[in-house]
């Protein structure tokens, strides 16, 4: 039998498809096998206990999580990699296609009065506010099927990120006493995101408001809550009214494109200077703002300079893809034309044959960290420094070319 195991963690954590969380959490559990019920049967008797000290009733406490089932999918879930690294090409037009827009102009037109009310109370325009719920759930087409409380409690007794699971299941079942929800209402990711606007219990907790005026906060079965709460959210998360998001460009002959990346924000006179302009060829303009390059799909595909409220998106979603297809697919909405430059059909490579490159680039002396299967910053960086020193035109992607003249550099 494994002794209990009492931690007291601090960190920052962060939900797939949502914000960055800052937990200081005390929290005491077992170390549950995916194959072994004891153990698990004995988290949740640690997690009961703690449920207890929190307030949290005796039915949330005894009927709901006495009863929570261990589910080895979510195990798998959570351990699981794509086996090829996605290509902003496939990621794009899965995400932003008629069907969304479409949809999304219907919801537009549906809700035109409420979202112009939350937009004057929140400073959000209501197309952004579509665009996320058209991402996150198909505008509630799939909500998610997962018991929320049986997940959350199968990733709170299983070590690799237990407290900040500990955190979001006991902050569920204080959601379910607040809005007397029942388990059968409770569903969704297998993570435990939630509703039209995939809130995390803790996100619900904090920023869900009552749309609709029933007195209860409903994200799965009122749009109007769904919608106010995602306003609500952004505005805490920083959004800054009559500012965009960002836009596509179009870059000069000869472009410096070690310029490129988040961390390289420069005033827009600068972009300017540079030769950067409009996909319809006028000027950026003179705005006294800081915006970065990006090039998600190397010097072959679009380019998109990017301003702050492109940050307040990636605190909802750290992922720049997602955040350009929110941005862009919130202006299709209002009539913006589709993607100027043509989207390259790009390589798409596996795990290991990443690794192999990161590999390579350490071992000819360009510090990418670990080999882990991943194209970050790091890694761009890397592929950035070797383009420069081989006369390739330095984007930082790997493309066929790029890839060939890596691994066949000799070493020692």
């Amino acid at each position: 039998m494994k002794h209990e195991v009492c931690l007291l963690v601090f960190g920052v954590m962060f939900r797939p498809l949502f914000l960055f969380f800052s937990l200081v959490v005390f929290t005491c559990h077992a170390f549950a096998s995916s194959t072994s019920e004891v153990p698990f049967q004995e988290c949740i008797a640690n997690l009961q206990n703690k449920a207890r000290s929190e307030g949290i009733s005796a039915r949330q406490t005894d009927e709901v999580l006495g009863n929570a089932r261990f589910l080895k999918q979510v195990i798998g879930y959570d351990r699981s990699q794509p086996e090829f690294i996605q290509t902003f090409p496939g990621y794009f037009t899965k995400r932003v296609n008629d069907w969304r827009v479409n949809r999304g102009r219907e919801m537009l037109a549906k809700h035109k009065d409420f979202l112009a009310e939350l937009t004057r109370t929140y400073g959000v325009p209501s197309h952004y506010l579509i665009s996320f719920w058209g991402l996150e759930t198909n505008f509630g087409s799939y909500k998610g099927k997962m018991p929320i409380i049986d997940s959350l409690a199968t990733l709170a007794c299983d070590e690799r990120r237990s407290a900040f699971f500990t955190t979001e299941l006991m902050t569920a079942l204080k959601l379910m006493d607040r809005e007397s929800f029942d388990v059968d209402t409770m569903l969704g990711s297998w993570a435990g995101a939630m509703g039209h606007t995939q809130f995390m219990p803790s996100a619900y907790m904090q920023y869900a408001i009552d749309g609709d005026g029933d007195g209860r906060i409903d994200l799965w079965n009122s749009e109007l809550d769904a919608l106010a709460s995602a306003a609500n959210f952004l505005s805490e998360l920083g959004w800054q009214p009559g500012l965009r998001w960002g836009r596509e460009v179009s870059l000069p002959e000869g472009f410096d494109y070690s310029l490129a990346g988040k961390h390289h924000a420069k005033p827009l006179t600068f972009w300017h200077q540079a030769g950067v302009r409009k996909t319809n060829d006028t000027s950026l303009g003179n705005v006294d703002i800081d915006a970065s390059l990006l090039i998600p799909a190397g010097h072959q595909g679009p380019a998109f300079l990017v301003y702050d409220n492109f940050d307040v998106i990636l605190r909802w979603n750290n992922s720049e893809f997602y955040a350009i297809s929110v941005g862009h697919l919130a202006d299709r909405l209002v009539g913006a034309a589709a993607l100027a430059a043509a989207l390259p059909d790009l390589p798409t490579y596996s795990l290991e044959q990443m690794k192999l490159l990161q590999t390579k680039l350490n071992t000819l002396g360009i510090d990418v960290g670990e080999a882990d299967g991943i194209l970050g910053p790091m890694t761009r960086r890397g592929v950035r420094q070797f383009e420069l020193a081989n006369n390739m035109i330095a984007d930082g992607f790997p493309d066929t070319q790029v890839f060939n003249a890596i691994m066949d550099v000799q070493t020692q």
